[in-house]
């Protein structure tokens, strides 16, 4: 099995969960988000220190493999807003590629890691998959190219392709950025004492999904034969950025400043999954909930920064 971008965050969890039970990895990834750490506890596989732009690793990556995980991608709707060529090169682009070596590989299916951001503003929650389409950013609308030249594929070759729409995913691995998702900038900026901001009043929703039930649901989408199509992958469960604050605020024992800031461009005010589809088709039902997901994440986000501030003693 192949997993593009297979030491980033979902990647590396995803490459653990296939080694632990047996099956031979290879990851493409380019280090330039990923982290070799992350696939500490994936004895075994193989890396190729490649991005999924040079069209002869891919084809490397993805010789004798029997599925292929895309996940490789340009992640986020600011960093997409600031740098929109450089996302569509890797959202858009680098999946044709990764598509291309597939066919040319005869790869039996290909699982692509797509977004709820394809939706943008969302009419009606929960979300169907039906849910009208109009992405309000470009990394939206790259993710919804790849999704539908994927898709396009699995049409005209011998090539299954299932498309996972994920909502809010968090879990171990996902290190702070300013353009990532709300809840790593919240625990790190807490637990560094530093204040954190709520852009607009805090009372927009979140669909959180833990990145195990994310890893499992690619599993179990490449298992059924024969089977394409698109599907969204949440938790079917909502909070408030609010909420979400007073949650990890009580998980970290020093007290927070929280302000709030104006409202982001290309941020939609709410958004739940409805997963029923995905459920129907291959099984999935998420196991992990918001609390004991966040009191987890925590516990390694303590140990990533400890772990930081001791590498620099030891380099001082």
């Amino acid at each position: 099995m192949t997993i593009t971008g297979g030491a980033g965050f979902i990647g590396s969890n995803l490459a653990r969960l296939l080694r632990s039970q047996g099956h031979d990895v290879t990851v493409i990834d380019d280090l330039s988000s990923g982290f070799r750490e992350n696939l500490r506890e994936s004895p075994g596989l193989e890396l190729l220190e490649a991005s999924i732009l040079d069209e002869t690793a891919v084809l490397r990556a993805t010789e004798g493999a029997d599925t292929v995980f895309h996940l490789a991608a340009s992640v986020g709707n600011k960093r997409s807003i600031d740098h929109p060529i450089l996302d569509s090169e890797i959202n858009v682009i680098g999946t044709l590629k990764v598509l291309e070596a597939a066919r040319r590989n005869g790869v039996r299916k290909l699982v692509y890691s797509s977004s709820a951001g394809i939706f943008g503003e969302l009419r009606t929650v929960p979300v169907a998959e039906d849910h009208p389409i109009a992405p309000c950013s470009p990394y939206g609308a790259s993710k919804l190219a790849g999704e539908k030249h994927a898709l396009a594929y699995a049409e005209l070759y011998d090539l299954d392709v299932v498309a996972l729409r994920y909502f809010n995913v968090y879990g171990p691995n996902q290190r702070f950025d300013a353009y990532g998702n709300v809840i790593p900038i919240f625990v790190f900026q807490m637990l560094r004492g530093e204040p954190i901001t709520i852009f607009g009043d805090g009372e927009q929703t979140r669909d959180f999904i833990h990145v195990a039930d994310v890893a499992r649901a690619n599993l179990q989408a490449a298992e059924v034969d024969g089977m394409s199509g698109a599907f969204n992958l949440g938790s079917g469960e909502r909070i408030t950025i609010n909420r979400l604050a007073k949650l990890v605020a009580e998980r970290v024992p020093q007290p927070t400043e929280i302000r709030n800031g104006p409202p982001r461009p290309g941020d939609v005010l709410h958004s739940l999954a409805d997963t029923r589809t995905a459920a129907e088709v291959f099984g999935f039902e998420p196991q992990v909930g918001i609390e004991d997901g966040l009191t987890g994440y925590v516990e390694w986000a303590r140990r990533e920064i400890r772990r930081a501030s001791e590498a620099v003693v030891e380099k001082s």
